[in-house]
């Protein structure tokens, strides 16, 4: 079968990874890109704001692009859309909230009017070339949340996108289990299915869990409530404010990205509040103790967030005093938990009575566990399967619970990012790679900040910076001055004259060992010597940056 008849699967990111979810779907002339997230800076990545996926490939397909297909409205399946349409033109197609939240995305980036957003529904489908895209109904910790099956030439694709199965939630219908059996029952050629939390076994609490246990934990409270939580999780808002009304308290919004999206939700009937409830933040010392509650981000001690500045008292309108009850209703995510663990200990020590999810069922999940990832699997009955979004010991976790399901190794597909699944209506075979990775995000510069850079920021970050100034006559090349030497981040240099006059000593020395006139050499020559003295001396390899003048 030629290649041009067969489907290509191609990750561009969320595989080997939590976040910058992005996949391309290709048949001949056709492309449909499902989702176009973001994800967080890892550790090592020093100064990054954000880290996009890299779309060399679609840039190089753009005129077979049909549409951009959101699953839901969270920032690693939308947070790139607008990086990603200053490069490339395409109809966007989601949610009536996913696309409220995306708008609001495109008018900061001053990108509204040449975007072109379309509203789709549960149980819609559409044609986007040879495509017919169907979003089924699902359950996640968004509102909106669908699943898709994309229908193909050679066959039935269902992506779960991010998933759970809760018989109880807040908003809207239980997930269409009856669906995907009606799929699993036409065929299904492949599956690609949420692994998150493929390692934990059972399932996952229903959301109605913690609006149970925030009853319990507010009740008979004195003093002011905070809780901290992740602003897009609109079903937890709701909780906390019901519990609030409840508790005959007025609510505060505090963080940027928690008054927009409950605004976004308002203004979109996601959210029922009654008039007078929510207060502005500026207005909380018009209210006693105990008729107050502020819902804040944070939930993941970002440095910069609303809980992390009322923990370093540089907030603006707020002061945690002792007695404040502080509840964080979120789990950290894999590497925040130092920045948690140092935020709590900071409400701590200002006297706040703080409650996370170690001590009460304030968080739940948003992702299936085992036995939903396996009711999953045993409903739709794919020919060949692909486990998506986690990190690869989830994925890996999870194509071994399709293997105890009976679905034979070599019909499952571990990917990584970049590499082409192709497939026909009988056979499925891993094909090539196309450019795949990361761009860097740093304040306003997109993809300038590369490897290089990052290193040379940790070692400046590890090791500080030597900057040696040289003066010679030009002619004849001679020193006319000592090296003056200025360090940061290195020693600190009234209590280091000896070491510093040390180093002149040697840059000197080297100086005065080579003859020549070449700039480049004599950076070189000084650098090299430097280098090998302190690392010989005090073991430590600073930047060290030459200046001839």
């Amino acid at each position: 079968m030629k290649s041009k008849n067969k489907l290509k699967v191609i990750p561009l990111g969320g595989l080997g990874e939590i976040g910058k979810n992005i996949t391309i779907f290709e048949f001949g002339n056709d492309i449909i890109v499902v989702d176009c997230g973001i994800a967080f800076p890892e550790d090592e990545m020093l100064g990054i704001d954000l880290v996009l996926p890299d779309i060399t490939y679609l840039k190089k397909n753009a005129d077979k692009i049909r549409g951009i297909i959101i699953t839901h409205g969270h920032e690693d399946h939308i947070g790139a859309i607008p990086y990603v349409l200053k490069e490339l033109k395409a109809p966007i197609f989601g949610s009536k909230l996913a696309l409220g939240l995306i708008e609001n995305k495109l008018k900061e980036h001053g990108l509204l009017s040449i975007a072109k957003l379309e509203t789709v529904a549960q149980g819609q489908t559409i044609e986007l070339g040879v495509f017919k895209i169907e979003f089924i109904n699902s359950c996640h910790s968004i509102a909106d949340a669908m699943a898709l099956a994309i229908h193909t030439p050679v066959g039935i694709v269902v992506h779960t996108s991010d998933f759970k199965i809760d018989y109880t939630p807040i908003h809207g219908d239980v997930i269409d289990l009856v669906r995907f059996a009606e799929l699993g029952s036409q065929g299904v050629l492949l599956l690609m299915s949420d692994s998150t939390n493929a390692e934990r076994e059972g399932y996952t609490m229903s959301e109605r869990i913690v609006g149970e246990s925030f009853d319990r934990v507010f009740t008979g409270v004195k003093n002011r409530i905070i809780v901290a939580t992740f602003a897009s999780n609109i079903h937890r808002v709701q909780q906390i404010i019901n519990a609030a009304i409840k508790c005959g308290r007025k609510v505060a919004l505090s963080g940027r990205s928690m008054i927009n999206v409950v605004n976004v939700a308002l203004e979109l009937g996601y959210l029922d509040v009654p008039a007078g409830t929510i207060i502005d933040i500026n207005d909380i010392n018009k209210y006693p103790h105990d008729k107050l509650m502020i819902i804040t981000t944070g939930s993941q001690g970002e440095p910069m967030s609303a809980l992390s500045r009322m923990a370093a008292s540089t907030h603006r309108q707020l002061e945690i005093i002792p007695g404040d009850l502080v509840v964080i209703s979120a789990t950290p995510i894999p590497g925040n938990e130092k920045t948690v663990s140092r935020v709590i200990n900071q409400l701590f020590r200002k006297g706040a009575n703080v409650v996370y999810n170690a001590l009460a069922e304030i968080h739940v999940s948003g992702h299936a566990c085992q036995d939903e990832l396996k009711i999953m699997l045993n409903l739709v009955k794919p020919k060949f399967f692909m486990p998506v979004h986690g990190e690869y010991r989830h994925l890996i976790h999870h194509a071994n619970l399709s293997h105890v399901l009976g679905m034979a190794k070599e019909d499952t597909f571990v990917m990584d990012i970049g590499k082409v699944l192709e497939l026909d209506s009988e056979n499925a075979r891993i094909n090539g790679n196309v450019p795949s990775g990361h761009i860097l995000v740093d304040g306003l510069g997109v993809g300038d900040v590369g490897n290089i850079v990052l290193r040379d920021r940790k070692l400046l970050s590890q090791d500080g910076l030597i900057v040696v100034i040289i003066t010679i006559e030009k002619e004849t090349g001679t020193i006319i001055t000592e090296p003056d030497i200025i360090s940061r981040g290195f020693i600190y240099v009234r209590e280091s004259d000896q070491l510093m006059e040390q180093m002149r000593k040697i840059a000197v020395a080297a100086l005065s060992r080579y003859d020549g006139k070449e700039w480049s050499t004599i950076k070189m020559v000084v650098k090299d010597a430097l280098k090998e003295y302190l690392y010989t001396n005090i073991k430590r390899n600073p930047m060290i940056i030459p200046i001839v003048i």
